[in-house]
């Protein structure tokens, strides 16, 4: 068997306003918005990438999953990391548009890494080729 990565996911407190940053700050593009039950199976792509992984906005209606997300947050820890083309450039277009980032362009070794507030209750990393 080998596993290829299809679907990931973040857990968000708001899928309206989670699927908002994500394709109107990230640029990521919706992929599927199927409704379950009360709420959605709702995922968005790379612009670049509409076959590629998919990126579950998940309801973080479970306790297990509101306890995980804030842990993550309260420790600094990214709940998800994503390549760009230049960390420097995109952390002074994103803050341009008001994306709130708690660790600010940073060498790691052969990336730069930016850490920013996705307002669902998660902080997404960034990172690009040092």
């Amino acid at each position: 068997m080998k596993a290829r990565l299809q679907v990931m996911s973040v857990f968000v407190d708001d899928q309206a306003k989670a699927l908002s940053f994500y394709t109107e700050k990230l640029g990521f593009v919706p992929k599927t918005d199927v409704p379950v039950g009360e709420y959605r199976w709702l995922t968005v792509v790379g612009a670049q990438q509409p076959d590629g992984v998919e990126l579950l906005l998940e309801p973080d209606e479970n306790p297990a999953a509101q306890a995980y997300t804030k842990a993550l947050a309260e420790q600094g820890i990214p709940a998800a990391s994503f390549a760009v083309d230049d960390v420097d450039e995109a952390h002074r277009e994103l803050s341009d548009q008001g994306v709130v980032f708690v660790q600010p362009p940073t060498a790691n070794g052969p990336v730069r890494t930016a850490i920013l507030d996705d307002t669902c209750g998660n902080l997404i990393q960034l990172a690009s080729p040092a």
